[in-house]
């Protein structure tokens, strides 16, 4: 049996581009999320911390969370402004 091999051709998926509305929107969203994350482990850090260390006092908890909301924010604003980080480029786009 004699076989019939075709050479594979490769054909590229039409790719659509992305709209900046919903690359914005993933961004905000994984900034959401980031927040939720990093102040829930604040808030679990502060209370071991208040149980453990400081008597059951308030203020490691609230500190903590915090500090969490204030990592979140700072990711946050790396994401949505890329001229904060060091070492960035930035070009303008073709006209």
């Amino acid at each position: 049996m004699a076989s019939s091999s075709t050479p594979a051709t490769s054909t590229a998926p039409n790719t659509v581009p992305i709209p900046s509305e919903e690359t914005i929107a993933r961004k905000f969203d994984n900034c959401l999320a980031d927040l939720i994350v990093n102040a829930g482990l604040g808030f679990g850090v502060g209370v071991v911390a208040s149980v453990l260390l400081f008597r059951r006092r308030g203020w490691p908890v609230a500190l903590s969370t915090g500090f969490g909301a204030g990592v979140a924010y700072s990711n946050c604003n790396y994401s949505l402004n890329p001229y904060v980080l060091p070492g960035t480029k930035v070009l303008p786009a073709k006209q």
